[in-house]
């Protein structure tokens, strides 16, 4: 019997063990996905609102051996992306993308893709280069990244874009196709946000 109670202590804290620390599969953060009356386009101001993501890394697209992560943009707006060369919509909204890191990396934007689903890498990597997309991706067929990113976010949705202010908190979302006409006037706004200072 005192084998069986030491037993049953081992299996609660290995299973407690792979709910939590640094290499869980979905840490969290403060961002809880909430889509009021199912918009499809969400901001969360003001600022103070804001929640972080969970952990964002993942296999550079155009190279396996080099990891992107969110951390790669300290103090920048981060737009992220959710693509797949498959999608449809997805095929005139990355252009659109395009156009708007043009006319905003200077502004201290960064952009982001994730390509998911997509279990070819060449039509990923050709869909990209024949677009002349300049801006990276995570390549992420089996949505770990995706999952990783938590809030219950909807990963069914593609392509959805999140949009990240200097702190990396999400401010918002979009649950559809996009134009430049869409994004640009939020991420200039979020890119004119004061961020407080170190004593704030």
């Amino acid at each position: 019997m005192r084998r069986l109670v030491i037993l049953a202590c081992v299996l609660v804290l290995a299973l407690t063990g792979c709910s939590t620390g640094d290499d869980a599969v979905a840490q969290g953060g403060t961002f809880e996905f909430v889509a009021p009356g199912g918009q499809t386009d969400i901001t969360y101001d003001p600022p103070g609102d804001r929640g972080k993501p969970g952990p964002l890394h993942g296999p550079d697209l155009l190279d396996p051996d080099t990891t992107l992560s969110l951390d790669d943009f300290v103090g920048k707006v981060v737009v992220i992306n959710v693509w797949g060369q498959w999608c449809g919509p997805c095929r005139t909204e990355i252009s659109e993308l395009q156009q708007v890191y043009d006319a905003t990396k200077d502004d201290g934007v960064a952009f982001l893709g994730i390509d998911v689903r997509d279990n070819n890498r060449d039509a990923a990597v050709d869909f990209i280069k024949d677009r002349k997309i300049t801006f990276p991706s995570i390549y992420d067929p089996a949505m770990r990244t995706m999952i990783a990113f938590g809030g219950r976010y909807p990963t069914t949705v593609i392509p959805s874009t999140i949009v990240l202010d200097r702190e990396h908190r999400v401010a918002a979302v979009f649950l559809r196709e996009l134009l430049a006409a869409d994004l640009q006037p939020v991420v200039e706004r979020l890119a004119a946000e004061q961020t407080p200072g170190p004593d704030a």
